[in-house]
């Protein structure tokens, strides 16, 4: 597995993961709204990985800030889909 396979890997389980604690009705939500979320997840990745690799080349110190900021934007991003916004 690629490298950067990897970080998408760790990047989409920790988003999920901020998603359920940040949004618990997520878990008594309809199948396709569950769905809806993590469609919209997904479609947030791409930039949200990009950010995050411009992030950790320009200030490798912050790379862990950098990743939790890529977490959190995941989950707002299926936040936002599961409260209708």
């Amino acid at each position: 597995m690629k490298a950067i396979d990897t970080l998408g890997q760790r990047l989409g389980t920790a988003a999920l993961t901020a998603l359920v604690r940040l949004c618990p009705e997520i878990r008594t939500a309809t199948p396709a709204r569950q769905e809806a979320a993590c469609a919209a997840m997904r479609a947030k990745s791409g930039v949200a990985i990009d950010e995050l690799l411009d992030d950790a080349k320009a200030a490798p110190w912050l790379a862990e800030v950098a990743f939790a900021s890529a977490v959190l934007t995941l989950a707002n991003e299926g936040i936002r889909v599961l409260r209708g916004g």
